[in-house]
Formats: C-alpha cells, structure tokens, sequence
C-alpha cells in the first residue's frame, strides 16, 4: 500500500501538477498529488497530499522534502494522518440530547 504525505506551508499559487513536479523533481515518485482548496472560493488552503508510488521510500521522502522551499515558502511535510470518519458526530452547541425518552404517551 502507497503512503501519504502531509505537505504544509504551501503557496497559495500552486497547483495539483506542480505539487508533483516538485516531488519528482526531488527524486521521488508520485501516484498523485492533490492540493487542498477552499470548497467557496476554489483557493489553495495552504496544504496538500501527496502519494508515493509503490517502493518508494517513505522516510527517506520526508527527510527529503521537509524544510524544502517552494516559491519561497519553507514546507513541512509529514506522514499524513488517516481521514477522520466522526462526520456524524454532533458539533457544537444545540443541546442534542436523546429525544426517544420525550416522546409522547396516550
């Protein structure tokens, strides 16, 4: 199975192609690379995914490309967490509570 990497501190001018240019060039490579934008505005959030292909050496990457700079920005780059699945979970405010006890009785 691939590994992914974190990569923060990106430009906000970078696309999802030069993300990867950047890490191949560095002497990786790239199953895909992804650049996180905003849903409202379509602009870069600052940070991005990037996949290694198969064999690559995943500690290796990161020491590699951390502390990499991009159009002048210094990246930091990480193993990427796995994504949260807790969607469902009540956010915030709004009192939820167990309604099925509150149901009427005839």
């Amino acid at each position: 199975m691939a590994q992914k990497l974190f990569v923060g501190n990106l430009p906000h001018s970078i696309t999802d192609s030069a993300l990867t240019d950047f890490v191949t060039t560095a002497g990786f490579q790239v199953a895909s690379a992804v650049v996180i934008r905003d849903k409202l505005t379509g602009q870069s959030r600052g940070f991005g995914f990037v996949e290694l292909a198969e064999g690559e050496d995943f500690q290796k990457a990161i020491e590699g490309l951390n502390g990499q700079e991009l159009e002048g920005r210094r990246l930091t780059v990480n193993e990427a967490r796995p994504q949260r699945s807790d969607f469902s979970r009540p956010r915030g405010g709004g009192g939820q509570r167990d309604r099925s006890d509150h149901r009427r009785r005839f």
